[in-house]
């Protein structure tokens, strides 16, 4: 064979191999313009279907930042009480946030009784609620995965311990939409005492538009800062001004299609001008009967803030709003100290406003089909916690990781059930473990929305409320 032959031959086989790579491409591109085209999901806030039958068409959140204590709340322990006084920080000092402060094993200072038809135990700081434990699944098994404040904050709302993700709130109105167009979808109710911890970062959007982070509504004055124009006028003018104004709206969305950043954003200023009359009303109280203020404890202290704004929540979800968060000023349930009297402050502010939520869904015939969300970020540790001057009168408790107390009531939930344990100290979680990614996954299935299907495509992954841990639906809480 000479050289000829040799190139002549090396020439076809590249002529070929060309020919088979340019047979391929060409499929591959005939596939890909006779696939149907996919349809872009529509940024709005239209009623969507889910991806199952809902159990739950609402949420109100009770955030009880801080960190409430299990041990003096919902999960008492007998070991505790025969062991007050005994040394144990050396079984965990890893877990101690403060060692400097670690004390001895400390015994609640609060009393524990059977409550209710089904005999679930509550301590003496929360005699409102005790009256309603048969409507409530306690869970006693919740853990995380971090024991310090802000990341632990970052977790239970947005499933990851870093800022810049979606809150838990904003995937459901992602997936779900609300069912008033002239309200937002998401509320937040915060404190007029002051911000939580990780300030307005535990209501953001993150990478999903804007039009569905959380709105802030004052429970007296304004709901909404610059709600209202500067000036009056006339309504004609008023409609002629709106009118040219989504004519403009209109004719600049033609010319950019496929903006879904930008028609979030007109959306979201056509909500604000609908707003200005719906929200006013919705926050009117006035419109209530004192026998509903007095079951909030409108109008006295120290239960007035916090009885308005379960009182709103509840004016809100009535009206279509998908999901109502509440906040407390700070930490109020960060008892490093005094907690006989610190926590015993927690509970006096905020235990009636939500016996009177309970109450007030039940008799509307509301809270089958709303789903009430209590419980902190972290819970306690079963050592004291010691001050300065080391005086265990004045002992609290530090922040535990292990185990957190929380419980939901309505919106398709068991009434009158306790799900899961914590060692005989109330240290850890033991049995019926639930994680905060499980129970995210539990949250959104209760409202119809799979977790693993409820998704935003970006920088080619598909992104979750629940990420890419495992995270099992607790079917066990379900009536």
């Amino acid at each position: 064979m000479n050289s000829t032959q040799q190139i002549h031959r090396r020439t076809w086989l590249h002529s070929m191999s060309a020919g088979v790579y340019a047979a391929a491409l060409t499929n591959l591109l005939r596939e890909e313009v006779t696939a149907a085209p996919q349809q872009p999901r529509t940024l709005d806030l239209k009623p969507k279907p889910g991806h199952h039958r809902p159990r739950a068409k609402a949420v109100i959140q009770l955030f009880m930042n801080g960190g409430p204590s299990q041990m003096d709340l919902f999960d008492p322990k007998e070991e505790l009480n025969k062991r007050h006084g005994e040394d144990y920080f050396s079984q965990i000092a890893g877990e101690v946030e403060f060692p400097e402060a670690a004390g001895a094993l400390m015994k609640s200072p609060f009393k524990f009784a059977k409550r209710g038809d089904s005999g679930i135990e509550v301590s003496d700081a929360m005699p409102q609620l005790a009256k309603h434990v048969d409507k409530i699944t306690l869970i006693r098994s919740m853990h995380t995965t971090n024991l310090t404040h802000e990341p632990a904050i970052y977790k239970i709302h947005s499933g990851s311990e870093f800022i810049g993700r979606p809150a838990m709130a904003s995937w459901i109105c992602y997936g779900l939409g609300s069912e008033n167009r002239d309200l937002p979808a998401y509320v937040v109710l915060d404190d007029p005492l002051g911000l939580p911890v990780n300030g307005i970062d535990s209501w953001q959007s993150g990478y999903l538009p804007p039009l569905y982070q959380g709105t802030r509504f004052r429970a007296k004055g304004s709901p909404v800062l610059n709600l209202r124009p500067d000036f009056e006028q006339p309504d004609s003018i008023h409609r002629l001004e709106r009118t040219l104004i989504d004519d403009l709206d209109r004719l600049h969305q033609a010319e950019r299609p496929g903006r879904n950043q930008l028609d979030a954003r007109i959306a979201t200023y056509r909500l604000a001008a609908r707003m200005q009359l719906e929200a006013s009303n919705a926050l009117d109280l006035n419109q209530e009967t004192q026998a509903t203020l007095n079951m909030y404890g409108v109008g006295k202290e120290p239960t007035d803030s916090y009885g308005r704004r379960c009182l709103i929540a509840r004016r809100l979800v009535e009206r279509g709003v998908r999901y109502v968060q509440l906040f407390i000023n700070s930490q109020i349930w960060d008892t490093h100290s005094n907690i006989g009297t610190s926590l015993k402050s927690a509970c006096d502010r905020t235990d009636l406003p939500v016996a009177g939520l309970l109450q007030d869904l039940k008799q509307r015939g509301l809270l089958d089909e709303t789903l009430i969300l209590w419980g902190g970020e972290i819970g306690r540790l079963p050592i004291a916690q010691l001050p300065s001057d080391k005086d265990p009168n004045k002992a609290g408790r530090d922040h535990n990781k292990n185990a957190i107390c929380s419980w939901m009531a309505g919106g398709g939930v068991k009434g009158g059930y306790v799900h899961g344990e914590t060692d005989e100290l109330g240290f850890a979680a033991v049995d019926g473990k639930i994680s905060v990614t499980e129970w995210h996954a539990t949250v959104l299935h209760l409202l119809g929305l799979n977790h693993e299907q409820l998704f935003v495509e970006r920088n080619g992954l598909k992104e979750r409320l629940t990420g890419v841990e495992h995270a099992r639906v607790c079917e066990e809480l379900f009536a």
